[in-house]
């Protein structure tokens, strides 16, 4: 599917830096609950199924690339805020989309 570039600019992926994380006991598959500081937007919280790649210790300060226009989602016991995103390695582990350099908090990809 082609879209357009006014399509392209509705989405807003933002840089953040992870500042906590925490197992997500409730979820049904094993998953990670994540706060991320985007900055002017604020502290957001999403879930995440990063397990098999990712111990919680090592994701502290890490930057992501987030969706953060997105309508919250109820998953389980916690309000998503954000979409954290990623893409499946080759055996379906979800790996991190990182930038290479810090990035100020809530930049926009451009």
């Amino acid at each position: 599917m082609i879209i357009t570039w006014q399509d392209f600019k509705k989405v807003e992926l933002r840089v953040g830096t992870i500042i906590k994380s925490e197992v997500f006991k409730e979820a049904r598959n094993p998953a990670y609950i994540i706060y991320v500081d985007l900055g002017e937007l604020g502290i957001k919280k999403s879930s995440a199924q990063i397990t098999n790649l990712y111990q919680l210790e090592e994701l502290m300060g890490k930057q992501v690339i987030c969706v953060a226009n997105f309508e919250p989602k109820q998953i389980g016991s916690i309000r998503s805020e954000v979409l954290i995103t990623g893409f499946k390695d080759a055996n379906g582990h979800i790996v991190l989309s990182t930038v290479d350099m810090p990035v100020p908090n809530g930049h926009r990809l451009i």
